[in-house]
């Protein structure tokens, strides 16, 4: 299976969510089908599907664990957009969620996108055992420990200058909490190994931490038409970024031995890895 290939597979089984034209919250249900749908690259629920692949699961019975991973991840972009936190008017290229359906809505959005992430775990297929362990999972990653607690420690940070390790614990909840998940997910939704689990999350924490490290240089290199958002926000913001801590030259660094050590993961673990090892290499020159 190519990237290409899981991306078309995902935005099919997307588009089957909360359809709810004939009931009197559908204006609810439009305002998250507009982010839920709004493209972007599906890595998350990619990840998802390969990991159970190569963990000996069956893609197509782990579909709604990697939809509800990007039901997660698309509500925290909402609540991140909005006023109180980012209030950034763009996102994929598109206005933001409150921008078209107001701060009220687009707040219900996220909390109920939320929601529906675990309702889609828990009515999927697969057996019990493995739907409670994909769902604690993900409310690891979505809670105190996860993006709630990350985005928290973004909001006092900002003013103030962070230490190396400071931003890491930010970024590590923001952003490398969902892709670790995303990875244990599939092996969990295939009942795979302890030591699958473990080289999963290993491989999970260096791509997100390369992947963070690239988004900072991305907001200073690249143009708004190529990331479809604002660029240089995080500057005008003050914001603690690897870019403002590191430079261009120490960040490309950083990014190539978290990328080699994120492949290094999975050796021993799992028998075919080409595809997950192509993925790390791409996130790593990622344009957007």
């Amino acid at each position: 299976m190519t990237a290409s290939e899981y991306k078309r597979q995902i935005d099919a089984a997307l588009e089957e969510y909360f359809r709810a034209e004939d009931f009197p919250f559908r204006g609810l249900a439009e305002a998250m089908r507009y982010s839920l749908l709004a493209g972007g690259k599906r890595i998350r629920p990619m990840l998802v599907l390969e990991f159970c692949r190569v963990s000996g699961g069956d893609p197509e019975a782990a579909m709604p664990v990697a939809c509800a991973v990007e039901m997660l991840h698309t509500y925290s972009l909402i609540h991140d957009d909005l006023p109180c936190m980012d209030n950034d008017d763009l996102r994929r290229g598109r206005p933001t969620n409150h921008k078209v359906y107001g701060e009220c809505t687009a707040t219900l959005a996220g909390d109920c996108l939320q929601a529906e992430a675990f309702g889609a775990i828990l009515r999927s297929g697969l057996p019990a055992g493995r739907r409670a362990k994909c769902a604690e999972i993900l409310a690891d990653a979505a809670g105190l420990d996860g993006i709630c607690g990350g985005q928290y420690l973004d909001m006092i940070g900002e003013g103030k200058e962070l230490s190396h390790e400071e931003l890491n614990e930010i970024n590590n909840r923001k952003t490398g909490a969902l892709l670790i998940a995303a990875c244990r997910m599939g092996v969990a939704a295939a009942g795979g190994s302890e030591a699958m689990l473990e080289a999963a999350g290993l491989y999970a924490a260096a791509v997100g931490a390369a992947f963070q490290i690239r988004d900072d240089m991305l907001d200073v290199l690249a143009t708004e038409a190529e990331l479809g958002k604002p660029i240089g926000s995080d500057e005008k913001e003050k914001k603690n970024t690897f870019m403002a801590l590191y430079g261009e030259e120490k960040c490309r660094a950083m990014i190539e031995r978290l990328t080699k050590a994120a492949k290094d993961a999975l050796s021993g673990a799992f028998a075919d890895t080409r595809f997950l090892c192509e993925l790390a290499d791409s996130l790593a020159e990622r344009k957007n």
